[in-house]
């Protein structure tokens, strides 16, 4: 599956007292790099929900390698490593500008109706995803 990269600088607001980014912001980071990759496909959030299907987080894993600081910049790697019609997981790691891997994790997200039923998606939006993630299979950006 291809790998899209979002590069984010870290604010001060996002550290605690001793300079270190907090342990919640990391899945507020995770969001955002499901979200790009979405964008980066063109079929962002905003169209799945316009047809009906939320994308609801169901289990979130996290791993803590190294820490990262105020003004640090960092890419979020971000894959779809799974797509089944009512479940998809995504994998991250979160790399500072030397390379290092600072953290690394998974979720896995439900798809939901606006009555917090579990359903498939729909065909049509299941096949736009696969042929776009095919098209996409040499890598994102």
């Amino acid at each position: 599956m291809p790998v899209h990269t979002t590069q984010l600088r870290v604010r001060y607001a996002e550290t605690d007292a001793q300079g270190i980014v907090h342990h919640s912001c990391y899945p507020i980071w995770f969001e955002e790099g499901r979200s790009a990759f979405l964008r980066q496909l063109e079929l962002p959030y905003s169209q799945w929900e316009a047809q009906g299907v939320l994308v609801v987080v169901a289990e979130l894993h996290l791993r803590f390698l190294l820490p990262a600081r105020y003004e640090d910049v960092l890419q979020i790697e971000t894959r779809l490593v799974r797509l089944k019609r009512r479940l998809l997981e995504f994998s991250y790691r979160i790399l500072h500008a030397d390379g290092r891997v600072l953290a690394e994790g998974n979720s896995r997200h439900l798809l939901m109706d606006r009555a917090g039923r579990t359903i498939a998606l729909p065909e049509d939006l299941l096949l736009n995803l696969q042929q776009r993630l095919q098209q996409h299979a040499g890598g994102m950006s």
